[in-house]
C-alpha cells in the first residue's frame, strides 16, 4: 500500500482541530501546524495530540500537501506569505472555505502547486469536535488537486463531490441556512418561549424532542410530508392569534412572517389566499 502523503495544516481553529484529528486517525502524517504567533498555545495543544510540531513563519515546508484552515479574508494573504516556503514539483495546496474559490491560492499556484478548495458541510464550534465520516465535501480546483482531495475525503469517510466556482456563493448561502441561520431561528424561538413564561434553558430542554422529531421527519419524508401545524391546516384564526401575541416581540414577529410566507410558497397550505392576505396586512 502506498504511503499517504504528509500534510501541513495552516491554522489551529475549530475546523483545523477537527481536520487534524481526523487526518491523523485516517493514517496521514501531520508534518506541521503552521500558526500565527497569537495562536501558539492552542496550536501547541493540538500538535501534542497528533505528535507534530508548531512552526511560525516557516522558511521551508517539506509536506506534499498544504491545507489552509484560516478565515476567508486571510486565505490569499496566508498563501502569499507561505508561497516561498512551499515550492517544488508535485505540491498540492488546499483551503477549506465554503465561500471562496481556489483562486485565493493563486500565489501558491504561481509557485507550481496544484490548488483546490475543499469544504466540509459541517458546523465547527468550540467544545464540539464532529466526526467527518459521512460528511459531504464540496471540491473545486485543478484536476490533480481535486483528485488528491477526493482521496483524502474518502479516507476520512466523507463524501466528495464537484462544485463549480460560480456556484460557491449559493453553496455557502445554503450552508448558512442549514446551520447558522437555523441557530438564529432557535435563538428567536427561545424569545417566543419567554412570552409563554419559559426561560431559555428550560425552553431548549423542552423543545429538543420536537426539534429532533422534526429533523427526523424531514430527513425520512421530505419537507412536504414532514410539515405540520396551523398553516397546513389553513387555520387562519390561530395564525392571527400568533401574530397578535408577537406584537410585543418585533423581531420574532418578522421572522414568523417570513417563515410563514415561505411555508405558503414551498409547502402544503390550506386557505392559502386568506393566509396570504393576513400576512400581508400584519
Amino acid at each position: 500500500m502506498a504511503q499517504k502523503p504528509g500534510i501541513a495544516i495552516v491554522g489551529a481553529g475549530n475546523l483545523a482541530s477537527a481536520l487534524v484529528l481526523a487526518l491523523r486517525k485516517a493514517g496521514y502524517r501531520i508534518e506541521a501546524i503552521v500558526s500565527r504567533q497569537g495562536e501558539n498555545s492552542r496550536a501547541r495543544r493540538l500538535a501534542r495530540k497528533v505528535g507534530t510540531r508548531v512552526v511560525v513563519n516557516p522558511k521551508t515546508l517539506a509536506a506534499k500537501i498544504l491545507w489552509l484552515c484560516v478565515p476567508d479574508g486571510e486565505i490569499a494573504r496566508a498563501a502569499s506569505t507561505l508561497a516561498d516556503a512551499f515550492t517544488g514539483k508535485g505540491k498540492i495546496a488546499l483551503h477549506s472555505s465554503g465561500a471562496m474559490t481556489s483562486d485565493e491560492l493563486r500565489s501558491l499556484s504561481r509557485k507550481g502547486a496544484e490548488v483546490a478548495s475543499v469544504h466540509p458541510l459541517m458546523t465547527f464550534v468550540r467544545n464540539s469536535t464532529p466526526s467527518l465520516a459521512g460528511i459531504p465535501f464540496a471540491i473545486e480546483g485543478d484536476s490533480k488537486a481535486v483528485r488528491t482531495a477526493r482521496n483524502i475525503v474518502r479516507d476520512l469517510g466523507g463524501e466528495a463531490y464537484r462544485i463549480r466556482k460560480g456556484e460557491k456563493n449559493a453553496y455557502h448561502a445554503w450552508g448558512t441556512f442549514a446551520s447558522p441561520l437555523l441557530t438564529a431561528l432557535l435563538a428567536t424561538t427561545e424569545q417566543v418561549a419567554g412570552l409563554a413564561g419559559v426561560k431559555a434553558k428550560a425552553a431548549r430542554r423542552r423543545m429538543l424532542p420536537i426539534l429532533l422529531r422534526t429533523l427526523e421527519n424531514y430527513g425520512r419524508l421530505g419537507a412536504g410530508k414532514g410539515f405540520s401545524g396551523p398553516i397546513i391546516r389553513g387555520d387562519v384564526k390561530t395564525v392571527r392569534r400568533h401574530l397578535e401575541v408577537l406584537r410585543s416581540a418585533p423581531i420574532p414577529k418578522q421572522v414568523y412572517l417570513a417563515l410563514a410566507r415561505a411555508a405558503i410558497a414551498y409547502l402544503p397550505a390550506g386557505n392559502r389566499e386568506l393566509l396570504e392576505q393576513l400576512l400581508t396586512s400584519s
